[in-house]
């Protein structure tokens, strides 16, 4: 899971956080009973936060709870604590080959993103490839689902309301194009060809020259300058390393709090700038 992808920090680093309405008696659980319950009260917080009644229904209707996100849901420790073997299964030298290839496919871009952000296309095509493998897997879980049963679940029941919630709210300003039950991305709700959570999505989403919608699903342009918009406005500094000990390596940590997913982003850039 990545620590600062969620809605609260980002949101007070940014500015003030929308209001939202508090449930009354915040309930959870550590399993389906009782979510359906819960979800159909969940209803009018979302409609008394600003989301219409016709979003929430096509959000939210027929939602179940989904054991198999609760199982995934390990933290950092997924990572686990070999940095020699996560990198070897990470960082390949078919992967190296393909990302300095795609550097050279999105050569404008990238220069166009690294001019307004200040973040070098190495960094943002390894994080591309950690995260999707270069947007070719971005995820089957249904979005909505996976959000609904995280924020259900006792361990951060309100961190991911408050994300469930501006998942509807991309829905309704138009920040993705599909239906709510079409949308899928990682288990933890992340979405699009880096893995955003929703509030990351609504606060970054951007294209390579800022003009016109970003689509972070279908256009890898979009992705890779939506990220560096996150990276930047986390304190990465134009012009500075990035390896562990470097000032940049700390806005790698804000992507991903695990030390090894952070040194193998570190890593592989190293790689695809040629070092």
């Amino acid at each position: 899971m990545r620590a600062l992808l969620l809605a609260v920090a980002a949101a007070l680093a940014l500015g003030a956080p929308p209001a939202r309405a508090q449930e009354s008696g915040v309930q959870c659980g550590k399993s389906g009973e009782g979510f359906s319950q819960w979800l159909s009260s969940f209803r009018e917080v979302a409609v008394l936060d600003g989301v219409s009644h016709e979003v929430v229904d096509a959000a939210l209707s027929g939602i179940s709870y989904d054991p198999s996100v609760k199982a995934h849901d390990g933290g950092v420790a997924a990572f686990g604590h070999n940095f020699a073997s996560f990198v070897a299964s990470h960082v390949t030298p078919g992967g190296i080959a393909r990302g300095k290839a795609l550097m050279r496919t999105y050569a404008g871009p990238l220069a166009k993103i690294e001019q307004r952000f200040g973040v070098p296309g190495p960094v943002l095509v390894a994080i591309w490839g950690l995260e999707t493998s270069f947007g070719g897997d971005n995820g089957s879980f249904p979005t909505f689902r996976s959000l609904a049963t995280l924020a259900w679940d006792c361990r951060r029941p309100e961190r991911f309301r408050a994300e469930l919630i501006d998942a509807m709210m991309m829905v309704q300003r138009g920040v993705v194009q599909q239906r709510p039950e079409q949308l899928r991305g990682a288990w933890a709700g992340e979405i699009g060809q880096t893995q955003l959570m929703p509030s990351a999505v609504l606060m970054f989403a951007t294209t390579p020259d800022g003009d016109g919608p970003a689509d972070l699903i279908h256009n890898s342009a979009d992705a890779l300058a939506s990220t560096a918009k996150f990276l930047q406005a986390h304190g990465w500094q134009p012009g500075a390393g990035w390896d562990e000990g470097e000032p940049n390596f700390a806005a790698i940590l804000q992507w991903n709090s695990a030390p090894i997913y952070a040194r193998t982003v570190a890593l592989f850039a190293d790689r695809l700038a040629g070092r």
